[in-house]
Formats: C-alpha cells, sequence, structure tokens
C-alpha cells in the first residue's frame, strides 16, 4: 500500500512511550519516526525507507528549512507569517501551510493551486490525505506529512515558552 491510497484514520502519529518521539502508522504499521537528536535541540531528524532529514530552524527570522542528513543539501525552505506559511522545495514546487483552531487544531497544507492535499488532526494525531494528495509524489508526500507534524511540535512548543515567561514575569 502507498502512502497517498492510505484511508482515513490508517495513518496515525503516536508518541513512542519514555520518549520524546513520534512514529508514523499506517495501518498499525511504524513506516516513519520523527525524533529530536539532543534533549535540548530544536532540530529534528524525520525518517522512513532508509531516508532521514533534518527539520530545523535556521537565519536570524527563524525560517525553518527540511535539509537531506546525507548530503547536507537544503531540500525546502519554510517561511511564516502570521500562523500561514510557504514551503519552497529547491526545484520550486511550493506548498501553502496552515493552521485553524486553538482547541482542536487542524493543520492542512495546499498545492500551488490551491488544492488540500493533506490535514492533521492535532488531538487525534491522523492524517488524512486528500484526493489530491496523489498528485504529488510519494517521497514528497512523506515529507510533507513529517514537516507537518514537525510544524506542529514546533508551534505547541513555542506557545508554551512564552506562557512560561509570561507568567515568571
Amino acid at each position: 500500500m502507498t502512502l497517498s491510497s492510505a484511508r482515513p484514520r490508517e495513518l496515525v502519529w503516536s508518541k513512542i512511550p519514555h520518549s520524546r518521539d513520534y512514529e508514523l502508522k499506517l495501518n498499525g504499521k511504524t513506516i516513519g519516526q520523527l525524533s529530536r537528536p539532543r534533549a535540548w535541540a530544536s532540530d529534528f531528524v524525520a525518517e522512513t525507507n532508509g531516508r532521514s532529514w533534518i527539520l530545523r530552524r535556521g537565519g536570524i527570522f527563524g525560517a525553518e528549512e527540511i535539509v537531506d542528513s546525507t548530503s547536507g543539501k537544503r531540500l525546502a525552505a519554510f517561511k511564516t507569517r502570521w500562523g500561514k506559511g510557504a514551503l519552497t522545495f529547491a526545484d520550486g514546487q511550493k506548498f501553502r501551510v496552515e493552521s485553524k483552531g486553538a482547541f482542536r487544531p487542524v493543520w492542512s497544507v495546499f498545492s500551488e493551486d490551491d488544492q488540500l492535499i493533506l490535514e492533521i488532526h492535532g488531538k487525534e494525531k491522523t492524517v488524512e490525505l486528500k484526493a489530491s494528495a496523489s498528485s504529488v509524489a510519494e517521497e514528497r508526500l512523506i515529507i510533507l506529512v513529517m514537516f507537518l507534524w514537525y510544524r506542529k511540535l514546533q508551534t505547541e512548543e513555542d506557545a508554551t515558552a512564552a506562557a512560561v515567561a509570561i507568567a515568571i514575569s
């Protein structure tokens, strides 16, 4: 079964017990992992099908990037503005990323022609691939799923840090 043919509720994120890492499962079988190599690092490593990528913040304004962990080559850059952003791959292909909802957030990826590709339901930890996902190459699709979960985790951590800073001051 390919990732793009997964039905709703077949593709699920789960936290690895006694860890800060997550697994992406398709019908109960682990197909990918998102992990933090060091306790206080903001970088994550996404792994699937023998490939791995580093998802990290970079630059002065906290722009994020996806880097091939073997070659060190930057595959994509993400620029955000007011909760929405654009993920641009080195070949020029762009995807729009948005999040809606405070208590039951839904993270979405749209193609350049505004087709909804996928949604991650934060509380349920499910990935819902839309019909238009079949137009995206399988490897790029898995990178999008991994990146979206990374963005969700980073946003939650940023919100927690801000709340702590406010409470202390």
